[in-house]
């Protein structure tokens, strides 16, 4: 068999992949990249990040058109929802970005293998697609990303009972929708489904939802998003779920026997590292799967390496780019760097919510004693010019330096204010720092800057 020869291999090109394929180029490797999708770009931008908002974008304007658009003066007589429309313009947009990526590695002169990849031995992997090869490589990466969990109990029969996956592409909008799960993927595609008409209902097995955000924001939240009609079941436990006739069936501990049309499966996600053959290159796991590496993202096997969701880590895209980033800087000028204690966690549901650095929770378990600074949005001119009031910005700083600990947003365009705590953090600001910086009148962003304030209990207009 003919062996394919590359300084870097890349198993996976989704966000930590791709990026670090592309890194690695620039800076002067032979690099080739393996992918057993036609499409580049992994689960984020097929089935995940991309196809997700674009969805929720397109929900959120016929909410805003069918409810919020006669408060303006604007009227539009009966609103129709062309769903096969909406759905062609999610997928117009994934296979655009999925063909600029192509043409990203075609431009860094990239190899592309389409195929699935499985460890030979620590420097050789077997790819089998069209036709079988090997190729072997100095380094190998791996970067396969993550999938859906399914708890036992649950049939997964991909028309009525379903993961994130199948959820993109519901048609007709289903009259009712159950969500196991109320995290964050489970809410963003809940609530589509629910502007769109479904009626959607949670159930979660903890006490609350968005579990591991801020507890006090996550609880507004929660307040918010039932006045829009979502409903949720907390402390139930799902102990089986079928679909049968056309109809699927939840059973719970104690609410007992539910029915509905569709049923989101939606409890979080696990490394994707089924038919890679690890042990054949004797690469070490942990017990819930995911890969050991160490700081500069090798694992226990010498010039195999791995970054995203199949290691340690919040599963998150921008976390994997970051690492692709930091570890092709490192493979060849010997420094990369990643600051886990800055990277933002979003969700994009209406009001969004986000996030970075430290929760109350975190800080109080830790005993570090903190002040912090709130201020809603119903007292923000913008908010109040955009009809959007829900909310409110919250800043925890450290009571001794007043550095910035964490910073909890909840309201509109949240996932863009959250960048301007990132970088006053990443920066190791103060609330005074941050409160001292301009901020233009009249918009959103001032709301952070009277959350600074109120750290010191200086906020203006409250």
């Amino acid at each position: 068999m003919d062996v394919k020869q590359h300084d870097l291999l890349v198993i996976g090109a989704g966000p930590g992949g791709y990026v670090a394929a592309i890194r690695a180029a620039q800076l002067g490797l032979n690099v080739a990249c393996v992918e057993r999708e036609p499409a580049l770009g992994g689960t984020c931008l097929r089935v995940g990040c991309i196809p997700s908002k674009a969805l929720l974008e397109s929900s959120e304007l016929y909410a805003e058109a069918s409810l919020h658009f006669a408060k303006h003066g604007i009227k539009t007589g009966e609103i129709q929802l062309d769903l096969n429309q909406m759905l062609k313009r999610k997928d117009d947009l994934v296979t655009g970005l999925t063909r600029g990526v192509d043409s990203l590695f075609k431009k860094n002169k990239i190899t592309r293998y389409h195929g699935t990849g499985k460890f030979l031995s620590p420097n050789s992997v077997e790819i089998s697609g069209a036709e079988t090869i090997q190729v072997s490589a100095r380094f190998i990466l791996v970067a396969t990303g993550s999938k859906p969990i399914v708890p036992k109990g649950i049939e997964i029969d991909g028309i009525g009972v379903g993961t994130s996956t199948e959820a993109l592409n519901y048609n007709p909008v289903p009259k009712s929708l159950i969500v196991v799960g109320a995290g964050v993927i489970g809410l963003e595609l809940g609530s589509v489904w629910q502007r769109l008409g479904a009626k959607v209902t949670f159930v979660e097995f903890q006490n609350r939802i968005l579990p591991g955000m801020d507890l006090e924001t996550a609880t507004e939240a929660r307040k918010i998003f039932e006045k829009q009609g979502l409903k949720f079941l907390l402390e139930e436990k799902v102990l089986s779920v079928r679909s049968e006739n056309g109809l699927c069936f939840v059973q719970c501990e104690k609410a007992g026997l539910l029915e509905a049309e569709k049923v989101l499966v939606a409890v979080g996600r696990t490394p994707n590292t089924d038919g890679l053959d690890l042990q054949k290159a004797e690469i070490q796991t942990d017990a819930r799967g995911r890969i050991w590496v160490n700081e500069k993202f090798a694992t226990n096997v010498p010039n195999v390496f791995a970054i995203g969701d199949v290691i340690a880590g919040p599963m998150l895209a921008h976390k994997a780019e970051e690492e692709g980033m930091a570890f092709a800087e490192m493979l060849v000028r010997g420094y990369g760097h990643v600051d886990y204690n800055t990277i933002p966690g979003i969700v994009y549901t209406d009001p969004e919510i986000a996030s970075v650095g430290k929760t109350e929770e975190e800080l109080k378990t830790a005993g570090v004693a903190y002040r912090k600074g709130v201020f809603p949005f119903r007292a923000n001119g913008r908010a109040l010019a955009l009809g959007r009031t829900d909310g409110r910005v919250k800043i925890l700083a450290d009571e001794k330096t007043d550095q910035i600990l964490g910073v909890h947003i909840i309201g509109a365009r949240a996932g863009d204010l959250i960048a301007e705590a990132v970088v006053a953090m990443t920066f190791h600001a103060s609330s005074e720092d941050l409160s001292r910086c301009v901020h233009a009148h009249p918009t959103l962003a001032e709301a952070v800057k009277e959350a600074a304030l109120g750290v010191d209990g200086r906020s203006i207009h409250i």
